[in-house]
């Protein structure tokens, strides 16, 4: 049985981690010479007659702009965890993490999918950027600070489950963002007003749910913690929830749920775009609504901790925003579902707040609470890492 395997953020050293192997004193290495469930890389792809039967790895990261990256690696084996897969590298000054003079960057693998396109027994492998000529964290890199934080306050047991919602566009020139939702006229005019699009059926209503089902499906495959999907309020827009999630691997579902959206528009002649306002007018934005809990909330009492925890992000509110996302301020206007940004507010079933809390919360006395500020370009892990770390200094002084 294959699962999604996540590690931890404590990377060996980079000159520990490329040190060179031994080249083997046989041409053909005895089974007790070999690892079991580890990739043998180079000096193990030597010996093989063919590469017909090898499986491939699919290394995926973020860039300096937080967006997937990947590339694919050939493998001796199919290793059961990431302890088996090598760390490999690539040329930072082409995703504005380097200098061309010193462009090299480390991938150091952190958790593994099922490769959903290319299927058993391959792989995707989501790992962390650094530096090879310092060992830090690579611009982009965000991961590596939410796992330490994460790592602190486990004891909180801390549960996310975000609400990605995005815009499908018509693909403009190449290297250029599109301007124009897949909902609207070919002609350029705008369609009919929001009303019978959210969660509607029909033609010329749904439009893009062959991307949104196809999606769904490959991170079923993926194994990627997918929990359901919707068409949102504009045209052309939709939303997929992933989660719960525990601590990191929050961030971890959601980065490889967002590298599948890319991949599979790439078979549909469109764009996914993940602007927090991608039509100016009275059109709704595009977040990420986040939701939360710790397990002193999912407790009995947990309503009275929810509001403390409320309270708390409201003293520290102008940080949350700085780490919701770009262009959020085109967003959270105080209009179409939203709270201003420069406001704080948290209520029941109040999804004009900054803060909604869930009715079933109110009536059980326990349960959890959504912030519905981040934008639906925000970093998971600096959002996921900002909430626990306010709630952390809340809760435990």
């Amino acid at each position: 049985v294959f699962r999604v395997v996540t590690k931890g953020s404590c990377p060996l050293g980079p000159s520990e981690a490329m040190a060179p192997k031994k080249r083997p004193a046989s041409r053909t290495p005895t089974a007790a010479k070999r690892k079991k469930d580890v990739d043998q890389g180079a000096s193990g792809l030597a010996y093989m007659r063919s590469f017909e039967n090898a499986v491939l790895a699919e290394y995926v990261w973020l860039d300096a702009k937080q967006v997937p990256r990947s590339k694919t690696m050939t493998m001796t084996t199919l290793p059961k965890s990431v302890e088996g897969l090598r760390t490999w590298n690539y040329d930072g000054s082409s995703t504005e993490q380097a200098d061309g003079h010193n462009s090299e960057i480390y991938l150091y693998p952190k958790a593994i999918f099922k490769d959903p396109f290319r299927g058993s027994p391959h792989i995707l492998v989501l790992a962390e950027a650094y530096n090879a000529w310092d060992g830090q964290p690579a611009i982009g890199n965000t991961r590596a600070e939410c796992a330490k934080l994460m790592a602190k306050y486990a004891d909180m047991d801390p549960w996310f489950g975000i609400e990605q919602e995005y815009t499908l566009m018509r693909p403009g020139k190449v290297g250029e963002e599109p301007t124009v939702p897949l909902g609207f006229n070919g002609d350029g005019s705008e369609p009919a007003p929001q009303g019978p699009y959210y969660t509607g059926a029909g033609f010329n209503v749904a439009i893009g749910r062959p991307v949104a089902d196809d999606h769904y499906k490959l991170c079923l495959k993926a194994g990627v913690k997918i929990a359901g999907i919707n068409a949102e309020v504009m045209p052309g827009q939709w939303e997929f929830q992933v989660g719960p999630c525990r601590g990191v691997e929050m961030g971890d579902h959601l980065t490889i749920a967002r590298y599948i959206m890319l991949r599979v528009t790439e078979q549909h002649n469109c764009v996914c775009s993940f602007s927090p306002k991608p039509m100016e007018g009275d059109w709704n934005g595009a977040g990420c609504h986040t939701n939360f809990s710790v397990k002193s909330m999912r407790q009995d009492g947990g309503y009275d901790v929810i509001l403390k925890v409320c309270e708390a992000f409201g003293k520290v509110a102008a940080e949350h925003i700085a780490e919701y996302g770009e262009g959020n301020e085109k967003r959270l206007t105080g209009k179409h579902e939203t709270c201003a940004i420069t406001d704080f507010k948290f209520g029941v079933a109040n999804r004009g707040a900054s803060i909604r809390i869930p009715r079933d919360t109110e009536k059980s006395g326990k349960g959890y609470m959504e912030d519905r500020r981040p934008a639906a370009n925000c970093d998971p892990y600096k959002v996921t890492a900002r909430m626990m770390k306010t709630t952390g200094e809340c809760l435990r002084p």
